[in-house]
């Protein structure tokens, strides 16, 4: 089905600057939003329903399991998130650009369902800055680390599987260059044709 909005999933492995890369999109554009997932965890300080998460009991999760409403899911610390379908069928459907952070095999399922997404992964420049940058983060020890590239290297495998690829070496060039994929896919003959439904109507284009 289209929908007058754009799904962007955006893969990377940990350590390429994903998370950063989004954040500074999102704080650049108004027009694109964040997925916002379902679950089971208690809100923390000032998270609204709706706004940061959708916050679900055990047994509601456990229904939306069953009932397939879950594009993908999984346990976090105890805890369960998921990403509803509807609730991104809903945003791109009022014309919002939804953008989506999720690992490869995520993306894959997304593809499937949302054949028009646009999926995007993120590369570092060399293995020696991926392992610079999990370092730096602090928040891993070496084994971990090692762990984390071992991960990288199966996962980079997959960027192939994608329509886009950036290479994360400048932080400003990366963003530019997610900032114009985002901007040529709205320019695209069928998103713009899903957009500006009634423009082309008028102009009697089919």
């Amino acid at each position: 089905m289209d929908y007058p909005g754009n799904l962007f999933v955006v893969a990377a492995p940990s350590g390429a600057g994903k998370s950063s890369l989004v954040k500074a999109l999102l704080e650049l554009d108004s027009h694109v939003q964040p997925s916002v997932s379902h679950t089971t965890r208690p809100p923390r300080g000032q998270e609204k329903h709706g706004r940061e998460y959708y916050f679900v009991s055990g047994p509601d999760f456990d229904r939306m399991v069953l009932d397939s409403a879950f594009v993908e899911w999984a346990n976090v610390h105890g805890h369960r998130y998921g990403t509803s379908k509807k609730a991104i069928e809903e945003r791109i459907a009022q014309g919002a650009d939804v953008i989506l952070e999720i690992d490869f095999q995520g993306a894959m399922q997304i593809k499937r369902i949302f054949e028009n997404a646009v999926l995007v992964f993120i590369l570092p420049p060399s293995w020696e800055e991926l392992r610079s940058r999990l370092e730096r983060r602090g928040e891993d020890s070496p084994e971990t680390i090692e762990l984390r590239l071992a991960n990288a290297a199966d996962e980079m495998q997959q960027a192939r599987e994608f329509d886009f690829v950036i290479i994360n070496e400048l932080f400003e060039r990366a963003l530019f260059d997610l900032k114009a994929i985002v901007h040529a896919q709205r320019l695209k003959f069928s998103a713009q044709r899903r957009a500006r439904a009634e423009t082309f109507k008028a102009l009697h284009i089919t």
